[in-house]
């Protein structure tokens, strides 16, 4: 059964799009870009900054659907910039267990909503 997942501890869709989708025991979320939920202004300038913003807006969303960083099975980030690649993954590699991390893709593209410099999206398993 499809259960739509939202939480006012992560950044309110920008668009026709829930926060995430439960459906049986996996969650698909929406691509978080670094929105502060509280103050709904982007956190910017600093890619590191910019980074655990993302992770911090997926872990609210996770944590809505009862869930961890370590039911996360596979992720997705869209990145503005390769060269920001090793800041990006220090961030997020800090958010999992290496042992037990997802399967991820990370790719360069032209542009990202509200020009930030990345989305991070996920899919999780109970």
């Amino acid at each position: 059964m499809k259960k739509i997942i939202e939480t006012p501890n992560a950044p309110a869709p920008i668009g026709p799009y829930s926060q995430a989708v439960l459906f049986d025991d996996t969650l698909y979320t929406s691509g978080q870009i670094a929105i502060d939920p509280v103050t709904g202004n982007l956190v910017s300038g600093d890619i590191t900054e910019e980074t655990k913003q993302v992770m911090k807006n997926i872990g609210a969303v996770l944590e809505a659907a009862e869930m961890s960083y370590e039911q996360v099975l596979k992720t997705t980030i869209f990145i503005k910039d390769m060269n920001d690649f090793q800041k990006i993954n220090a961030v997020y590699g800090s958010f999992f267990n290496e042992a037990t991390a997802p399967a991820r893709e990370t790719v360069e593209v032209a542009r990202l909503p509200k020009d930030v410099n990345v989305e991070i999206s996920v899919l999780a398993r109970k």
